[in-house]
C-alpha cells in the first residue's frame, strides 16, 4: 500500500490533472449539452468503468515489469516524466483546435450514452499512455505488492475523475448555450491543461536526477 503522505501527493496531482479537459470531459460535456444531464450521468458510468480497464491492465503490466528488471521499472518512470512534458505541450497548441462536438445524438438514451461511455475510455490509448506515464512515478517496490499499490493509485485517480465529470456535467447542463456560443472558454481550459501537464513531466523528470 502506498504511505499517506505519498497518497496526498498523488491525489493532489490526480485532482488537478482530473478537472483537465480531454476526451473524456469533451464525450461527456458534448452528451451533456446534446441530451440533457441523464445521459451525462450515463456517460460518466461509462468512462469510469472503460478507465478500469486500464488500471486492470496496468495491475498486470506493471507487475511483470518491476518482477522482471528493477531498471526497466526506472526507465519507465523517466519515459513517463517525458511523456507528460510530451503531453503538455501538445495540448499547449492544440489549444486553437480544441472543440467540444455539440452535435452529438440522443438516440439510444442513457444506455447508448454508457455504452459509448465505455468503449471512449477503453480504447484511448491515451489514457493507457497516461496512467502508465503517472503512476509509476508514485509506486515505491519496498512498500509491498507493486499491484496492489498501481490500483489503489488508479481507483483514487478515476474517483478523482468522477467528482471532476459530476462537476462539468452540472456545469455544461446548466451553461450549455454559453458553452455554444464562447468556444474561447473551451480553448483557454485545454491551454491550461497544457501548462499543468508540462510542469508536472518536469517536476517528475527534476526528481529523478540523482542528487
Amino acid at each position: 500500500m502506498p504511505d499517506l503522505s505519498t497518497l496526498a501527493v498523488f491525489s493532489a496531482a490526480a485532482l488537478v490533472l482530473a478537472f483537465m479537459p480531454g476526451p473524456g470531459i469533451f464525450y461527456i460535456v458534448g452528451r451533456t449539452i446534446a441530451a440533457g444531464r441523464t445521459d451525462g450521468y450515463a456517460s460518466i458510468l461509462g468512462t469510469t468503468m472503460g478507465g478500469f480497464v486500464h488500471v486492470f491492465a496496468g495491475v498486470v503490466g506493471v507487475s511483470a515489469l518491476i518482477m522482471t528488471s528493477a531498471t526497466a521499472f526506472m526507465a519507465l518512470k523517466v519515459v513517463g516524466g517525458v511523456y507528460l512534458v510530451y503531453l503538455g505541450i501538445k495540448t499547449w497548441r492544440s489549444g486553437r483546435q480544441a472543440e467540444i462536438d455539440f452535435s452529438s445524438s440522443s438516440e439510444g438514451g442513457a444506455w447508448r450514452a454508457f455504452r459509448d461511455g465505455i468503449i471512449v475510455e477503453a480504447t484511448n490509448p491515451k489514457t493507457a499512455a497516461f496512467f502508465l506515464a503517472l503512476i509509476p512515478q508514485f509506486i515505491d517496490p519496498s512498500r509491498g505488492t507493486v499491484g496492489l499499490q498501481f490500483f489503489v493509485l488508479g481507483a483514487t485517480s478515476i474517483a478523482l475523475n468522477v467528482v471532476a465529470d459530476l462537476v462539468y456535467t452540472f456545469a455544461a447542463s446548466s451553461a450549455r448555450t454559453l458553452l455554444m456560443r464562447r468556444p474561447h472558454i473551451v480553448r483557454r481550459l485545454r491551454q491550461g491543461s497544457g501548462a499543468v501537464l508540462t510542469s508536472l513531466g518536469i517536476s517528475v523528470l527534476l526528481s529523478r536526477q540523482p542528487a
